[in-house]
């Protein structure tokens, strides 16, 4: 089942979404559209996130992309900052 499957649709044709379920779909969708894009985070990879925001993104993209950091701010900033310089798009 996709996100897009799992949302319902009002009578004006118009989907409602958590945010949570919002920011998934948005970041799958640009992970699918460019495979240089990566998600980084705490607590993003099998936990999925605060609120399920990253539910399903480290089964669907693997480890390379969805990258769980240690409990520190400075560690994701860092790594945010140098990975373009190597080629990749990151989302922290």
């Amino acid at each position: 089942m996709t996100v897009l499957e799992t949302q319902s649709t009002d009578t004006a044709g118009t989907r409602r979404l958590t945010t949570a379920k919002a920011m998934v779909e948005g970041i799958t969708q640009e992970m699918q559209r460019d495979p240089s894009v990566i998600y980084l985070g705490e607590d993003v990879g099998k936990y999925g996130g605060i609120f399920s925001s990253t539910a399903g993104l480290l089964d669907r993209f693997g480890g390379d992309r969805v990258l769980e950091t240690p409990v520190s701010e400075t560690v994701v900033l860092g790594l945010a900052n140098g990975a373009p310089g190597e080629g990749m798009r990151p989302i922290a």
